[in-house]
């Protein structure tokens, strides 16, 4: 039998990958043609939470999920941690490699749900990548930070919360982050961040928390 062919036409009822967050072509599509609100476009423009918190942490194993241009990356290998920076949209790890020539870290073109690193790391870097989900993803999300962030390790950075509109950005409500992630982590610290993008203004929390070290009982 002749194999089908591939139209590149979505299913009856189903967006085009460009059109649905859960795919590269969404993602690439925006870098692509620079439609980047949550961009920062420099570390300076990051809110001051990242600069403090990091100024204080010892150097260990960073990943950094959903990294776009991943100006983070940059800065917390020349303070000398470890980074593994991944996206698994082409055009964002383009512009990624372009503005972090030279650095010593690990810049991946991959899924994070699939990610499968030898050792779980020391600290996962939340910003605009929880958020960039559908809520339907929201509980493989929860369930990859359990694998990889090790025992007694951090999971910390910027969380959108606030009412279950549309997206993306999707804001999460606070009730519904603490039950996706109190099965396996401790928050330490929630506090909220005044300086944000306009995108995120007025709904973005600096959060840190601690992996237990194992499941929370039920």
């Amino acid at each position: 039998m002749e194999k089908p062919v591939d139209s590149g036409v979505p299913p009856s009822g189903q967006k085009p990958a460009s059109q649905r967050p859960e795919t590269p072509d969404f993602w690439d599509k925006r870098f692509a043609e620079g439609v980047m609100p949550w961009d920062a476009g420099s570390l300076e423009r990051l809110p001051a939470a990242f600069r403090t918190f990091f100024a204080g942490h010892p150097a260990c194993r960073v990943l950094i999920p959903g990294c776009g241009t991943a100006y983070e990356a940059g800065h917390l290998d020349a303070a000398g941690h470890r980074v593994t920076a991944l996206d698994f949209s082409r055009e964002a790890v383009l512009k990624a490699e372009a503005q972090l020539a030279g650095w010593g870290g690990k810049l991946l073109c991959a899924d994070f749900f699939a990610h499968a690193p030898e050792a779980a790391y020391d600290l996962v870097f939340e910003r605009a990548f929880l958020c960039a989900l559908p809520r339907k993803m929201w509980p493989d999300y929860a369930a990859a930070m359990a694998r990889l962030v090790a025992p007694g390790g951090l999971l910390a950075g910027f969380f959108v919360v606030g009412e279950e509109a549309g997206g993306p950005p999707f804001a999460i409500d606070p009730a519904r982050l603490e039950a996706l992630l109190a099965p396996h982590f401790v928050r330490e610290t929630d506090d909220a961040v005044s300086d944000s993008l306009p995108v995120f203004a007025g709904r973005e929390r600096w959060q840190v928390w601690r992996r237990r070290d194992a499941a929370a009982p039920r």
